[in-house]
């Protein structure tokens, strides 16, 4: 009867910490689960196409994970919106920056463009035409880093 008692003793033992364990990992889920709003600032481009393409991979795989996006380009980066680039220019081990960009497109992301950095390297109208992308200043900047949970800058 003794062993019997000791017995039951593990057992119960057993199942509380499963219980406990389980418990945590849920806890853990929920909190892995919670979604954020981020802010991709690109200030490279086309010199850099490893770490452009990087930019827009790491911006359409947070989208794929069910978080909202917003990428302000600014400086060199503007120029990652022109067709010619976006068709062109490969990321080593990082990708291709079309495909990222139009998987952004298809999930609703909208770009920024730096306005200033945008008139400086002749960006114009004609190129961010059909494409969900707005001329900014540097106040709209600073208000979606205020409104973003994170920001990325590369």
């Amino acid at each position: 009867m003794k062993n019997l008692r000791q017995s039951f003793k593990s057992l119960t033992a057993i199942v509380l910490l499963t219980l406990i364990i389980n418990k945590s990992m849920e806890a853990q889920t929920t909190n892995n689960a919670t979604k954020t709003k981020l802010l991709i600032h690109v200030t490279v481009g086309p010199e850099n196409p490893t770490k452009a393409a990087l930019a827009f991979l790491v911006a359409k795989t947070a989208v794929e994970e069910g978080h909202t996006v917003t990428l302000f380009l600014a400086g060199d980066a503007v120029q990652l919106i022109r067709d010619n680039v976006l068709d062109n220019l490969t990321g080593l081990g990082t990708g291709k920056l079309r495909e990222h960009y139009d998987a952004l497109v298809k999930a609703g992301v909208h770009f920024y463009l730096s306005g200033n950095s945008s008139k400086a390297r002749g960006i114009t109208d004609a190129d961010i035409a059909n494409k969900p992308v707005s001329f900014a200043l540097p106040n709209v900047l600073v208000k979606l880093i205020t409104e973003s949970d994170r920001n990325i800058t590369y």
